[in-house]
């Protein structure tokens, strides 16, 4: 299987679906609609996740915060496919518990324990365990922690690899007969009764044409853009762009779980275990524009997480701790809310063109990474009845590629694979099967010892990982392959990343 990296074949293609935007929202549409038998494309013009789905603060949640605005309908959806993902994708989704200190002058124990109540029961739970009680002053959980703290309580949620989650997505879709074309602009949308006619503009090609019964906007931060290209604009602004940005620094504790902190302003603040050495914390939240560029975190959004940080944490940590930082834009559906904090997470779907005898089109505002797959599912629903019947949804229970074995086997999968490939650090054989999972032995063939892996690239990434990801998973760049496809980018010297480049695109 190869990646479409031009417009090779696709001229005056007719289509059912034409989905624009590469991003977790539209990977999801795509692979749904190709598993009903849906004649599906999508278009991305950069990268695959390389806006807001690679800038996510990498969870699977059902967002607890979301619970005082009175959001039940939401946070009881995104409950429910927590397990519903980590079934389908075990080895990029996994089980995390949250500690949340109890902190004087803030939301008191009482409270924080009703919402917990509530997080636990608004969907069943099979795998996730419940809410306990900490004495912080007694356990692991505590160790890092000021002394002032003493209880707290201990709540499940997942982690998630939000990039490879796309990826994943993408691959599956493709290997169920979808085109999946990046790095491939959409510059031209026309439309008749019939059918919309689009110009897509490749990276590497000439301008192409292609025909679909229905569009879908995915597009994200760039929806607006999109439907501007529709011949078509909103009475009142219906996007509401929102950055987040995060911090890495060097691991500020010792265990698995992570912490969520409440701070002074009324957010909460995230601090995670990330790619085993490091801590990522986040997020900040902060009106945007696209006109502002390239979203970049700010001097005052660091001093911001540090300061949250150390409000909780005895050691310090100052912006010369960070190694690494992201901002993304999300999004959001504007609900005419004050706060950015606050503005609602769900999605909210757009139709145009049905009732006026037009070709229709399906735009897509807000969601967040733990209802993709739910979104999808109602979109072909929504789809299916202007193209013609489909079959029912299948994306529930379908593993994603190399996620065919149940969460709980993942420790025992990495043992296994750590027996077979002896010749292979343990620490590297983990990482691979995280991110690969039964998918592995494509990824190293015949290969009886590092040297039969190709050209060392750093870390522990060698050629035949990096040929994968050409060949298997869309990658083109060195930036594809160290920050989104892995996060080695953290690992790799500049010169590496540098000489990487070569390797990828010789």
């Amino acid at each position: 299987m190869n990646s479409t990296t031009a417009n090779v074949g696709l001229e005056n293609e007719t289509y059912d679906v034409l989905v624009i935007g590469g991003g977790i929202n539209g990977v999801g549409i795509a692979r749904d609609a190709a598993g009903r038998g849906l004649k599906t494309i999508l278009c991305e013009a950069g990268d695959l996740a390389s806006a807001t789905s690679s800038a996510s603060s990498k969870l699977i949640h059902g967002g607890l915060r979301y619970l005082e605005s009175y959001e039940f309908k939401l946070v009881r959806h995104a409950l429910a496919e927590r397990e519903v993902l980590m079934k389908i994708a075990p080895h990029v989704i996994t089980p995390l518990r949250f500690v949340l200190p109890v902190d004087k002058g803030m939301r008191p124990a009482w409270m924080l324990r009703i919402g917990l109540f509530l997080y636990d029961h608004l969907a069943r739970r099979a795998i996730l365990p419940g809410t306990v009680r900490l004495n912080l002053r007694n356990c692991l959980q505590g160790a890092p922690l000021q002394e002032r703290f003493r209880t707290g309580f201990e709540y499940s949620d997942c982690w998630a690899d939000d990039a490879r989650l796309v990826v994943l997505n993408a691959v599956d879709a493709q290997e169920r007969g979808a085109t999946i074309a990046t790095r491939t602009k959409c510059i031209a949308l026309d439309r008749s009764a019939e059918m919309w006619t689009a110009t897509l503009q490749s990276e590497k090609g000439p301008s192409t044409t292609v025909k679909a019964r229905m569009l879908v906007n995915a597009a994200g931060p760039w929806v607006d853009e999109i439907m501007g290209q529709m011949g078509r604009r909103s009475n009142r602004p219906n996007l509401r762009l929102v950055k987040g940005s995060h911090i890495v620094t060097r691991k500020l504790f010792d265990g698995d779980h992570a912490y969520i902190f409440q701070s002074g302003d009324g957010r909460v603040i995230f601090a995670i275990p990330y790619e085993r050495d490091f801590t990522l914390i986040g997020t900040t939240e902060e009106d945007w524009s696209l006109e502002r560029g390239k979203p970049e975190i700010s001097d005052e959004e660091t001093q911001y997480l540090c300061d949250t940080i150390n409000a909780y944490f005895s050691a310090k940590i100052a912006p010369a701790d960070v190694l690494w930082s992201y901002a993304g834009v999300r999004p959001l559906f504007d609900d005419q809310n004050e706060s950015a904090s606050v503005v609602t997470r769900d999605y909210v779907f757009d139709l145009d063109g049905a009732n006026d005898e037009l070709a229709p089109a399906l735009s897509i505002f807000g969601g967040k990474l733990t209802t993709y797959r739910k979104l999808g599912e109602e979109a072909v629903d929504h789809i299916a009845k202007y193209v013609g019947p489909t079959g029912p949804g299948w994306t529930s229970t379908a593993p994603l590629p190399g996620g065919n074995f149940a969460p709980s086997e993942l420790t025992a999968l990495s043992a296994k694979n750590a027996a077979i490939w002896r010749w292979m650090p343990a620490a590297q054989v983990h990482r691979m099967t995280l991110a690969y999972g039964t998918k592995l032995p494509l990824v190293i063939g015949n290969a009886k010892s590092l040297a039969d892996l190709g050209q060392h690239c750093g870390a522990d990434l060698y050629h035949a990982e990096v040929a994968y990801m050409k060949t298997h998973e869309f990658a083109q760049t060195a930036e594809d392959v160290l920050w989104r496809r892995s996060k080695l980018g953290l690992r790799l010297s500049p010169a590496e990343q540098e000489a990487l480049e070569s390797v990828v695109t010789p």
